[in-house]
């Protein structure tokens, strides 16, 4: 009961959720969210760490940075994610493609 409880808990904010949505387009690492959501490094880790509790997202190292994906290997999970993130509209996060789009272009991540 408690894991549903959590997963639900994460579900509930709204910059998670927007976390989930970008992450749908694919593997990105933590700068990418920063720039995207355009809120401080701080705030992004403490979404990131609530989602990672939940079992939302799987992360990965490479050198000193962290690339973070949608965890598709729990069918539960995945099901949930795609059912909540079908329901929001893409225009939601335009802005935050865009600003993405943007920091992608002058990124020097070197483990793209």
């Amino acid at each position: 009961m408690n894991e549903v409880l959590t997963v639900f808990k994460a579900l509930s904010d709204k910059n998670r959720l927007l976390i989930l949505k970008i992450l749908q387009q694919g593997e990105l690492c933590g700068c990418h969210l920063v720039a995207a959501l355009g809120l401080v490094q701080p705030q992004i880790s403490f979404h990131i760490k609530r989602l990672k509790k939940a079992g939302l997202i799987l992360d990965r190292r490479c050198g000193r940075w962290t690339y973070y994906r949608l965890n598709d290997t729990d069918m539960f999970i995945r099901f949930l994610l795609m059912a909540a993130l079908e329901r929001m509209e893409s225009n939601v996060i335009a802005s935050s493609m865009k600003r993405l789009g943007e920091f992608r272009k002058s990124s020097t991540n070197p483990c793209r």
